[in-house]
């Protein structure tokens, strides 16, 4: 991470780094908390709420992330068990997020999921609706929208997965052009592409096998 930021000019620093625990034990997990990581990353609820039951328990301060797809029917599980909702694919699912939290009475960040790459496998708003959804969103009571998210291609060109990238940040720029002050996390990039991700301007990194290795299953 940090040699990514020095060939961008940048401060490592000004990057955070989420580190992926999907398929991880408790025990495993508590390593990486023991070595300074305080943001944490998940992908169901079902899996991660035992996990985050435990660590909790036991760590103050960590940040919860859902990086997944959510269901509408497991918004308020999602607001009663993460800080963070990276995964906002939508104005309704943005909708269930702030009435779950409003019977809460928590406040909520979140993320607008992109389809940058315009997959048909993948979840996530096109580039056309970032600006309609986040002056939708941006009204919604107990919720925090920080910025976006995207997931790379999926493919070996690295030029292509760069493009992508530079693309996803000028998108970035517009939002906080139109929301100064407000706006301030690009997640993008993960283990196979962050460094192209910082040398394009993400603010956040999502990685597991990086710091893990394979998964264990």
């Amino acid at each position: 991470m940090d040699s990514s930021a020095v060939l961008s000019g940048r401060n490592v620093r000004d990057i955070n780094l989420v580190v992926v625990t999907k398929t991880w034990s408790p025990d495993i997990i508590s390593v990486v908390i023991e070595n300074g990581i305080s943001q944490l990353g998940e992908n169901r609820i079902q899996e991660a709420a035992p996990k985050i039951e435990q660590l909790n328990s036991k760590y103050k301060n960590i940040i919860w992330h859902m990086i997944g797809h959510l269901q509408s029917n497991k918004a308020g599980q999602a607001v009663e068990k993460f800080n963070c909702i990276q995964s906002v694919d939508s104005v309704k699912i943005a909708r269930r997020i702030s009435n779950a939290a409003k019977e809460k009475k928590k406040t909520i960040d979140v993320l607008l999921e992109i389809n940058i790459s315009e997959e048909m496998s993948k979840f996530g708003l096109s580039t056309s609706e970032i600006i309609p959804a986040a002056e939708e969103i941006m009204i919604l009571p107990y919720l925090n929208l920080l910025g976006l998210m995207t997931i790379g291609p999926l493919t070996p060109d690295k030029q292509k997965i760069r493009s992508s990238f530079k693309k996803m940040k000028g998108h970035f720029d517009d939002l906080v052009n139109r929301f100064p002050g407000t706006i301030n996390v690009l997640s993008m990039g993960m283990s196979d592409d962050y460094e192209i991700a910082i040398e394009e301007g993400s603010t956040m990194v999502r990685l597991g096998r990086a710091i893990f290795g394979y998964r264990e299953r």
